[in-house]
């Protein structure tokens, strides 16, 4: 079931007497337990018309490079292939979306899209939506539940959206059973970029090519075969080792939560359906913390910009009032991007995360405080790590890497003991890590 809840009329306008239903695919980059994708076969199949499946390669998309326009790529080949085998039509294009969309929309009877979260997508979507001759609706599928039905504004913390999760989250943990289509599109004569040589296709854009690929495909079947194996592998011992930066313990999904090549509904259900015993720890990542980070960007839209806004008053003022604390070290933002710090472990974080496409959760944590340590000013720290985490990891320019960073500096955290430097924010430093966990086989992991 599709609840009207996830649904959003952009603009109101007609249902147009078209030739196709049209699906604008960015957020929600998969074929199955994709709301909006089964919506809009319900449309096509309710107005007895074929679906056509669009996709936009924006090449100047805000900080996006050749690491994440090739995860995302390896991706779309999937979810072509999908598609395929449901008798429906993808079709590529690359360039402006606005023009992209409106050349399309105009012989389509309504557009349905899916739903993001960060401003520019928001801002994108709904200026296009006002241009557009055709009614244009969104669905939302890349959290369990609706962002606005979840909250109607910024939450403090986990302590207290966690309530208001668990009033409605039985309502929504519900299979997404997949439409039958009942036209196919495969042979609507619409042209579409050949991505078929995916390495001359990716060669041939303009974009930054200045990061090499990550470790990590992309797409939704490498997705899968993450989600069994750490069911099958790991997940039995996820709550006791999940911190441990030795030890690979982690689901490795965030990369394809980030691009929507796999549902965080699909993945709960999964794990609610299993017998592990790590469950409840799990999925309070997976649903409290993820959705919290989503309401955070969601309503709060300095999340990337300005510091003094995101941040409870007394993270911020404590900050401030240290700020002018003296340093031990100072790092240049070149010297952190190529690791050169007196910091081994810090180094390594750095290091995971340029070389692989990704970092451990915990060791993003250490990594995000020793850079506010290393700063001449809170302000100059935050812009760092924005960009350092934006820049590398797969998973950047993401809700959870906001508010991981964010964390940082206070956000949805709690006073502790006031110190130097950090004032009542949470302090971590290298002699912690060493009593927790055995760091030399964190420095012995082969990158």
């Amino acid at each position: 079931m599709i609840y009207d809840e996830r649904i959003k009329n952009l603009n109101h306008k007609k249902i147009n007497n078209g030739d196709y239903v049209l699906y604008w695919m960015q957020a929600s980059q998969r074929s199955e337990y994709n709301h909006a994708l089964e919506y809009s076969i319900e449309y096509s199949n309710k107005l007895k018309l074929p679906l056509i499946v669009l996709f936009i390669i924006m090449e100047d998309f805000p900080k996006a490079n050749f690491r994440h326009f090739r995860f995302m790529l390896e991706g779309i080949e999937d979810v072509m292939n999908q598609l395929k085998s449901r008798k429906i039509k993808m079709v590529i294009r690359k360039g402006e979306a606005l023009p992209i969309v409106n050349e399309l929309s105009k012989n389509a009877s309504i557009l349905i899209t899916d739903f993001g979260y960060l401003k520019h997508e928001i801002i994108m979507k709904s200026n296009i939506a006002q241009q557009l001759n055709c009614s244009m609706l969104s669905v939302e599928s890349n959290v369990i539940i609706p962002v606005e039905v979840t909250s109607n504004k910024e939450e403090y913390g986990a302590y207290t959206i966690r309530p208001k999760i668990n009033k409605i989250i039985d309502k929504y943990l519900i299979e997404l059973n997949s439409r039958l289509v009942m036209q196919s599109s495969i042979d609507y004569p619409i042209k579409s970029e050949d991505i078929s040589d995916l390495n001359s296709f990716i060669d041939s854009l303009k974009i930054d090519k200045s990061i090499n690929e990550s470790i990590y495909k992309g797409g939704s079947v490498e997705a899968e075969k993450y989600l069994k194996d750490f069911i099958e592998n790991k997940a039995q011992y996820y709550s006791e080792l999940k911190n441990h930066p030795g030890m690979n313990y982690s689901s490795n999904l965030s990369p394809y939560l980030h691009f929507g090549q796999i549902s965080p509904l699909y993945i709960a259900l999964k794990i609610i359906k299993s017998d592990i015993k790590s469950k409840k720890d799990f999925l309070e990542e997976l649903i409290t913390r993820r959705e919290l980070a989503i309401n955070y960007i969601y309503y709060n839209k300095n999340y990337d910009s300005d510091i003094e806004k995101i941040l409870p008053s007394w993270a911020y003022d404590s900050l401030i009032s240290h700020q002018n604390d003296l340093k031990d070290y100072l790092y240049s933002l070149e010297e952190l991007e190529n690791a050169k710090t007196h910091d081994e472990f810090w180094n390594k974080a750095q290091k995971e995360m340029v070389i692989t496409g990704k970092m451990h959760g915990y060791m993003r944590m250490y990594w995000g405080k020793k850079i506010i340590e290393w700063s001449l000013t809170i302000n100059d720290a935050f812009s760092k790590a924005l960009y350092l985490n934006d820049r590398y990891s797969i998973d950047g320019r993401d809700a959870n890497g906001y508010a991981g960073i964010a964390w940082c500096y206070g956000k949805h955290d709690r006073p502790w003991k006031e110190r130097e430097i950090f004032g009542k924010i949470r302090y971590m430093n290298d002699k912690g890590l060493i009593k927790k966990f055995n760091m030399e086989k964190y420095l012995d992991l082969k990158l």
